[in-house]
């Protein structure tokens, strides 16, 4: 087995709560702690143009572009427009973090619905995989990416929360099943069932830093070097080795983003 190298799929490096000197230093932490990739995601436009600038002047961080359903009022024309010229970047992989939002009663969900829908429809169109943000909404995402034909392209189910039902019909779509900070909680008995029963093949890990920070730093900010914990728990619950862990989950995230691991010699 080689070097333990992971792989943070959901990272919110574009965060206002990090500024310049916080990101270099996390990066660098992160780094030499092994945590070489990082996927930073959008929310909104100024979140997505952030993960473009960060994907351009650091290797081994890539952007995803997107609009969040708590971001999708106001949602114009031009703004998809100008996600689709985004798109044509090389160091944009994927079309997210979108979906639903049932938690906060910020958007309607008919706007959210548009919203959603028409994000897909780019993401095929530009032939990128799609991360998912699905709080609370579990039924309708599904059946959303069942009639918009989200399996032409795939993508992740992020910080994943649904029963082991749902992760099928999820992965039987393409999708791949993320588990973040919640993975290592006491109290979290389904997804820790199953991320026991995830096909290897289908398996990632992610902070979604700043937020759901793993034990045993849960209740500080969170950041990639902390998805080794991540990983040390699924690997402890599936019974496998970490090093298979880190190895397994990276090669997953480079196969649906596209990439390479630029510091394979590291």
């Amino acid at each position: 087995m080689q070097e333990k190298l992971l792989f943070d799929s959901h990272c919110h490096l574009n965060s206002d709560s990090f500024d310049e000197n916080d990101v270099l230093e996390m990066i660098h932490t992160a780094r030499d702690q092994k945590v070489v990739q990082i996927l930073v995601p959008g929310y909104d436009m100024k979140s997505s143009e952030r993960a473009i600038e960060l994907a351009d002047n650091w290797q081994g961080v890539y952007a995803a572009i997107g609009i969040h359903p708590n971001d999708a009022n106001g949602t114009t024309d031009e703004m998809y427009d100008q996600l689709r010229e985004w798109a044509k970047l090389p160091y944009v992989v994927a079309i997210g973090e979108i979906g639903l939002d049932y938690h906060w009663d910020t958007t309607p969900k008919e706007v959210q619905f548009e919203v959603f829908r028409r994000q897909i429809a780019l993401a095929k169109e530009v032939k990128l995989p799609i991360i998912i943000h699905d709080r609370e909404a579990h039924a309708d995402i599904v059946r959303i990416l069942q009639e918009e034909g989200a399996r032409e392209v795939g993508g992740i189910m992020h910080c994943f929360s649904g029963s082991w039902e749902m992760a099928r019909d999820c992965m039987e779509m393409n999708f791949m099943i993320s588990f973040g900070g919640p993975v290592t909680f006491k109290n979290a008995k389904r997804p820790q069932e199953v991320a026991k029963k995830i096909p290897l093949d289908y398996l990632l890990v992610e902070t979604d830093s700043p937020y759901l920070t793993p034990e045993p730093y849960r209740g500080k900010p969170n950041q990639p070097l902390y998805v080794r914990y991540i990983a040390e728990k699924i690997a402890e619950l599936r019974e496998m080795d970490f090093a298979d862990v880190c190895e397994i989950t990276s090669a997953n995230a480079e196969r649906i983003f596209k990439v390479r691991n630029p510091f394979v010699s590291m």
